[in-house]
């Protein structure tokens, strides 16, 4: 089935051509060392493959909020020997992405060879897409590759303004993302569950508006479930609640119910009287049951294997946000027997599981499942945008 964007596959003969690639580069630093490779390594593919095919690939990318300022602790320097031991090839480092020295970098190289450019954010233009940037950078290159999703929600001279100017496809990073979403909202094989959680409801109010419209099953857990549960009369004693989005989350309910969209919420949960890690007062009750001294923390066994029986009649899964507080234990218990629940059902070959978001990536990691998923996506605020039903400028830009 032809894509609505253009990949890589359609570039034709890229021998000694000038690629501009957009990637994500904005890695975590320790003591001036790149501490998680993630990123670099989900760049590889496209870098390697633009590479061997001859051209001269020049990564474009940010790093860090320089807000227009150079800064040599921002500067992508820092990162282009990390870049090459990941890639196993060299890499070269131009002090600019636009201008003459920019110019006169990229007139050294040769066919094949990877040149990091200094980071776009430097110029005060990049977040502001200001037309002569867009002309300056798109001087240096003939082709322009986006294959930063989690940069594809900022309309930006190196995400979006350049797709205008120069032939424009997607990355292999971009494409796999783009073609998982397609799978799981923008044309998926029915029933189909979301999973959303976090700590708030008016973080994601969007999300679950536009939700409750498109998907059979949406499971709420976090600290959200507790809004919802007050709002339906339950008593949530000292939990984490927004007790001023009542009406709000009772305007979700009754959209969800008019849609024929069933929301699940916890029946049983964990409550502590304390936040700490397998505190004394550690009990499991039946959400009509929390003390006005306790929080809930994390859905319990009987609600966290509900919701896996609610999986088990449905075909595609997106899942944003964890369902308790799971960075201490046991708090983590319900996320993790779902995720759990999710994996096995997607290796079985029944489950499209598409996941995303940090917290999100991080709790599948916990759980030892992220392996197992469909696909999973790094980006955060992309992501979310994306369940919010948003166009997002840096894909738009690439679509034919």
């Amino acid at each position: 089935m032809a894509k609505p964007f253009k990949t890589l596959d359609d570039m034709g003969d890229i021998t000694g051509k000038v690629v501009l690639v957009r990637e994500d580069l904005n890695v975590p630093m320790q003591g001036g060392s790149v501490s998680d490779d993630t990123r670099l390594r989900a760049a590889a593919p496209t870098i390697l493959e633009l590479a061997d095919r001859g051209a001269k690939v020049c990564v474009l990318a940010h790093f860090g909020r320089p807000k227009g300022q150079k800064s040599p602790d921002l500067s992508l320097s820092l990162v282009s020997q990390a870049l090459a031991r990941v890639l196993g090839r060299q890499v070269q480092f131009i002090p600019d992405c636009a201008g003459q020295a920019a110019v006169d970098g990229v007139a050294v190289m040769r066919a094949g060879d990877i040149a990091i450019l200094e980071n776009t954010r430097f110029h005060a233009g990049e977040e502001k897409n200001d037309p002569a940037l867009i002309d300056a950078m798109a001087a240096i290159g003939e082709l322009y590759v986006n294959d930063a999703f989690s940069a594809a929600h900022r309309a930006h001279v190196s995400t979006e303004g350049l797709a205008h100017k120069l032939p424009a496809f997607a990355g292999r990073s971009m494409e796999r993302e783009l073609d998982a979403l397609e799978v799981a909202l923008g044309n998926p094989v029915k029933p189909v569950a979301a999973v959303v959680g976090g700590a708030k409801v008016s973080s994601k109010l969007d999300v679950l508006n536009h939700l409750v419209t498109l998907v059979d099953h949406l499971i709420i857990g976090g600290g959200m479930a507790n809004t919802f549960l007050a709002a339906r009369g339950v008593s949530v004693g000292k939990s984490l609640c927004e007790h001023d989005l009542a009406d709000t989350a009772r305007a979700i309910l009754d959209t969800a119910d008019k849609a024929g969209c069933i929301i699940h919420l916890p029946y049983d949960v964990v409550v502590s009287k304390e936040f700490a890690a397998n505190p004394a007062s550690l009990r499991t009750v039946n959400v009509h049951e929390v003390a006005d001294d306790e929080m809930i923390l994390d859905a319990g066994p009987a609600a966290a294997e509900a919701f896996g029986d609610a999986l088990k009649t449905c075909k595609t899964l997106v899942w944003n946000g964890p369902l308790g507080a799971f960075e201490i234990e046991p708090f983590d218990a319900a996320t993790v027997a779902l995720a759990r629940t999710a994996a096995a059902l997607t290796k079985e070959g029944a489950l499209v599981s598409v996941a995303g978001g940090g917290d999100t990536v991080a709790a599948l990691n916990q759980a030892g499942v992220s392996g197992d998923f469909s696909f999973i996506s790094t980006a955060g605020g992309a992501f979310l945008e994306w369940m919010e039903g948003k166009e997002l400028p840096g894909v738009k830009a690439l679509l034919v």
